[in-house]
């Protein structure tokens, strides 16, 4: 979600602010009715804006624009698909066709855009609303369908794809999903979403419990463009103020994510190429997992393709400490990073995905393999490919206690190496809080021992428990890639404090019990 320049490196660098605004002076937009249009001299890059529906509580309608680029010898007479983008959090559309130079000259029409509350675009951000971002899209896709130089597979129905990641990611999902609800079909043909969500809430406070650092920054990253709607800034006040998610936010974004579309029935049965940071400790490895998991039919995850980098949402965990070489995907250090992208697309994640859009927009065969299974990057910048990422061999560790509240991190080993784990470890105890309120924050880590034991790739999450004694079984930790060598040791981490959950840990210190503890991993055989 966030779209913060030092912190997520979108696959192209877009226009500087001074550029975008000297093109907004030379090329004003015309909005009438349900398009504006101001046109280039050539006709190939046309600005407009789509009326959508008002925000929350309010009766004006609200502008969405964008900026459509059309390829070299598209025309009536010879239609090519189209593809939307756009910006992560606190951005704002590519208006030059440089930005998409590989798209047009493979023959793709693209449609930039800004989103809601952001760049020329009206209103307020709604977080990816249905109601409200589904709409938006759902007009764009309208405006598309009316081009005749954007190939048809019927009346109204382009020929369409997507690309974008972050916030750029949250809107592909919530426009298939919103015309899958309202229209019982999508018009989208295949997606390509980077480092987004599954679970909005889940990932911005698992288990209730903020991380601290990222919605703040996110916050801050709103404010120019004043995206932020009034329930967020009371509650990241509440939240500061608590230690706790306020249900006010849990209730603005439960309908914002595949969960709340998957847990109504719908899954799209369109093809989709899945990017996902396994550094990211914004939105998670396992944020990516359950979409491909969950958000998809059979035939679609058969069609999909997963790939993990060691990138994305990345700040570094300080305390306790993470591992050394947790590289933003989209940084020079492109083939540690992601691997995977490079074996099977033969470049990063963009050439990745003009492969793919190739192959399921022109239906062009570029020999493109690895569908239906994981592509994940290992810590050391190896792929690792693997059918599953459930956890499967069971390890006991006996009993954990951890001050909470206060304390320091301390590290009980699992397994010794050489061992390769790739997916979702989970821990099965009987827990016991004297805090009425416990918190630790659990991962896995890599070291010679446990005073030496690094986080892997860079993840927490929190196991909470509201006082007294419960019997706790699949409880999942950080998804993760990682080849542990021969003479170092698999260690599972449990901390009172987390530097990315700053100040919401125990607020009242106590100790946590985890007696009879199994800790499930997936182990590669």
């Amino acid at each position: 979600m966030s779209g913060l320049r030092q912190l997520e490196k979108p696959p192209r660098r877009r226009p500087r602010w001074s550029r975008r605004w000297a093109l907004i002076a030379a090329v004003p937009l015309l909005i009438a009715g349900l398009t504006g249009v101001a046109r280039a001299d050539d006709d190939a890059v046309v600005n407009g804006c789509v009326t959508s529906v008002p925000d929350p509580g309010t009766t004006a309608p609200v502008s969405i624009c964008y900026t459509v680029f059309r390829p070299p010898g598209a025309s009536a007479d010879k239609p090519v698909p189209l593809i939307f983008d756009s910006h992560g959090w606190g951005g704002s559309r590519a208006t030059s066709a440089s930005a998409f130079a590989d798209f047009l000259g493979a023959g793709f029409g693209v449609l930039s855009f800004d989103q809601r509350g952001f760049g020329q675009s009206g209103g307020q951000a709604q977080l990816e609303n249905p109601d409200y971002e589904g709409q938006d899209v759902q007009r764009l896709v309208d405006l598309i369908a009316g081009l005749d130089w954007v190939a048809k597979q019927a009346p109204g129905d382009p020929v369409l794809g997507a690309m974008g990641g972050s916030y750029g990611g949250g809107y592909q999902f919530v426009g298939a999903f919103s015309e899958l609800r309202d229209r019982g079909k999508t018009r989208f043909d295949a997606l390509a979403p980077q480092i987004t969500w599954y679970d909005l809430a889940g990932s911005l406070a698992p288990q209730g419990v903020p991380r601290s650092e990222w919605p703040l920054l996110l916050y801050l990253a709103g404010i120019p463009s004043t995206a932020n709607p009034p329930v967020v800034t009371t509650g990241l006040l509440e939240s500061l103020a608590t230690g706790n998610f306020p249900d006010s936010l849990a209730a603005f974004m439960a309908h914002n994510g595949p969960q709340w579309n998957a847990g109504q029935g719908r899954r799209l049965d369109i093809p989709v190429l899945f990017g996902q940071g396994i550094t990211d400790n914004l939105f998670p490895l396992e944020q990516g997992l359950k979409n491909f998991q969950n958000a998809l039919t059979p035939r679609a995850r058969a069609q999909s393709i997963f790939v993990g980098y060691n990138g994305g949402h990345t700040l570094p965990s300080v305390f306790p400490p993470g591992s050394p070489g947790a590289v933003d995907v989209f940084s020079s250090a492109q083939a540690a990073g992601d691997p995977c992208s490079a074996e099977l697309g033969g470049g990063d994640f963009r050439k990745l995905s003009l492969r793919f859009f190739t192959e399921q927009l022109l239906g062009k065969p570029t020999g493109l393999g690895g569908q239906g299974v994981y592509h994940l990057a290992t810590l050391g910048g190896r792929c690792q490919t693997v059918g599953s990422t459930a956890a499967s061999t069971a390890i006991p560790v006996g009993t954990v206690s951890s001050p909470v509240g206060l304390g320091l991190p301390q590290s009980v080993p699992v397994a010794r190496g050489p061992v390769t784990i790739a997916g979702t470890p989970t821990l099965d105890a009987d827990v016991t809080s004297t805090s009425p309120d416990g918190r630790l924050f659990m991962a896995l880590s890599v070291g010679t021992s446990a005073l030496d034991a690094k986080i892997v790739q860079n993840n927490m999450l929190p196991l909470r428990q509201l006082g007294g004694t419960e019997q706790r079984s699949g409880v999942e930790l950080p998804s993760v890639a990682v080849d542990v060598p021969a003479g170092q040791t698999l260690f599972l981490t449990v901390s009172p404090i987390s530097d990315l959950s700053f100040a919401h840990g125990s607020r009242i210190p106590g100790i946590m019990t985890l007696r009879n503890t199994v800790v499930r991993l997936p182990v590669v055989r």
